[in-house]
């Protein structure tokens, strides 16, 4: 195994690009829902004005120099080609920080923190505040490799992480994420906690016990929508934790088909008033779109649902802890309930807006939750 690190540029051809428009001037549309509302999906009108935005007016080339902006790079680690953007703070004394997507996102989530973390005096910051980063694309997402074989999962993915700080030099480095990210360095933190500093997740999996009395009112809130979620919002992770192949099939082969299946996620889950292209702009929805399309990885994204999804890390933590419960995450853990898994919470956070797609949705507020969590480890 190579201990290399390439540096690597996305360099999409003309002919990808022509195949996807023609793809989308050719989509076969089904009919309206019966409702008027998205409690059916993605409502038509909805998603056609956003493809054919997509066909017409959406500028790859332009996203892609944004994209090519920061230095990206690819390593095989575990047998695995992993791609990562890595950006050095200019600062003495920087923080290593490792941040990890989950589904549907994508690296490019972080594109509008990356710069303040790097370098906090562009917006007149403290220098003491500052990061290097490390954004890494999960197994099977983006232009990460594909695994060809089974058992990527959450704790091999983490070990795998925790292999690339150290092969960049980071013997101590800080580690954040939400969604499969939050899991990710969930396990990280379990795994690698003598050069772990400390961890921050934006979204924290815990759950009241048989000894905890009355539930305050957030925790009644929270519950409510677990009900929600499992009644009306989780058909997705059920098919991708049973069956991401034949879902993969319509994914891979209709961008109109993988647009939807992302987009319905942005509604549902942001903090974006029920219009995610018109809080987020299109644009940028489309970016975390074109990861997938362009990788033809709607099958193997699909597949962390498959490896992982009935074995969540829900062992001790001893590391320091931190996170950050914005008001529309998916699972809005209290403070008692994550104090069962992790013994070291040293800041809890609670923004009042923003959902479970936070540096995206609200990149001021997660950079200021990041900078108060790990000025408790630094």
């Amino acid at each position: 195994m190579t201990t290399a690190i390439e540096p690597f540029q996305v360099a999409v051809t003309s002919s990808a690009i022509g195949d996807l428009r023609e793809r989308l001037n050719r989509a076969r549309w089904p009919e309206p829902a019966t409702v008027t509302d998205w409690s059916q999906g993605v409502p038509l009108g909805y998603l056609q004005d956003l493809c054919r935005y997509w066909r017409d007016d959406y500028d790859w080339t332009a996203r892609q120099d944004r994209l090519n902006s920061f230095p990206q790079y690819r390593a095989e680690i575990d047998g695995l080609g992993v791609h990562f953007i890595h950006v050095p703070s200019p600062h003495p004394g920087a923080l290593p920080l490792i941040l990890t997507h989950g589904w549907p996102g994508s690296v490019v989530e972080f594109l509008e923190v990356i710069p303040a973390l790097v370098d906090p005096t562009l917006e007149g910051g403290d220098p003491a505040d500052a990061f290097h980063v490390v954004v890494p694309s999960l197994p099977g997402y983006g232009f990460t490799d594909r695994p060809a074989e089974t058992g990527w999962g959450i704790e091999r993915t983490a070990r795998a992480w925790a292999e690339l700080m150290s092969r960049l030099g980071y013997r101590r480095y800080g580690a954040q994420g939400g969604d499969w990210g939050s899991m990710v360095t969930t396990s990280i933190g379990q795994q690698d906690p003598g050069h772990v500093a400390g961890i921050h997740l934006n979204m924290v999996l815990g759950f009241p016990g048989p000894d905890d009395g009355e539930m305050t009112e957030m925790e009644q809130s929270a519950m409510a929508r677990v009900q929600d979620y499992n009644e009306w919002d989780s058909g997705y992770m059920k098919q991708q934790g049973t069956r991401p192949q034949t879902l993969g099939y319509g994914l891979v082969d209709s961008p109109v088909g993988q647009c939807a299946w992302i987009l319905e996620k942005f509604w549902s889950w942001s903090d974006t008033d029920g219009d995610p292209v018109g809080a987020l702009g299109a644009d940028r929805i489309l970016d975390n779109v074109m990861l997938y399309w362009l990788t033809a990885t709607g099958a193997s994204s699909a597949r962390m649902y498959w490896e992982s999804i009935r074995n969540p890390p829900f062992g001790p933590v001893s590391v320091p802890m931190g996170a950050s419960v914005f008001p529309k995450e998916i699972f809005r853990c209290s403070r008692r309930w994550a104090e069962r898994q992790f013994a070291d919470i040293r800041y809890w956070g609670e923004p009042e807006v923003g959902g479970h797609f936070a540096a995206f949705e609200q990149p001021a507020i997660f950079v200021e939750e990041l900078r108060r969590f790990f000025a408790t480890v630094r």
